[in-house]
């Protein structure tokens, strides 16, 4: 599997609500790409941003992934009867609050940033916002 964590105290966990909001602000990057919704960020998915961003970025400049999958998912498989327990874990999910900072980047130009934000549009299952950083204090 792609992003999962090394050791967990129970194999498997309630599905759970999504509630409330986050408030964040950058602290690595100038910009920032930020979450309005609630939603369940898949590790796929957030691999999948990861490399959409760092084929842009290239070496110019840096990236920082501020989301981890740790929530596992349990499926049973098709067409299997009702009982004999809870499924095996499927895959892993990042729960996501509205305001919650997922990638932050540093060292491109705003039109780079603005491109970035399009194709991650286009790709993501929830709406999200860039940000930038300022210093106005």
């Amino acid at each position: 599997m792609f992003l999962q964590p090394k050791q967990r105290k129970y194999k498997k966990e309630h599905k759970g609500k999504i509630t409330g909001i986050t408030y964040e602000s950058l602290s690595f990057g100038s910009y920032g790409i930020r979450a309005l919704e609630c939603s369940r960020f898949n590790a796929k998915q957030i691999e999948m941003a990861r490399r959409v961003i760092s084929k842009r970025v290239k070496t110019t400049g840096k990236l920082w992934i501020r989301v981890f999958p740790f929530k596992p998912i349990t499926s049973k498989p098709n067409e299997v009867r009702m009982g004999k327990g809870k499924g095996s874990v499927s895959h892993w999910v990042a729960n996501i609050r509205p305001g919650k900072i997922l990638y932050e980047m540093d060292g491109i130009t705003e039109f780079l940033a603005l491109k970035l934000f399009r194709t991650l549009t286009l790709k993501l299952p929830f709406k999200i916002m860039l940000i930038q950083y300022s210093q106005d204090l």
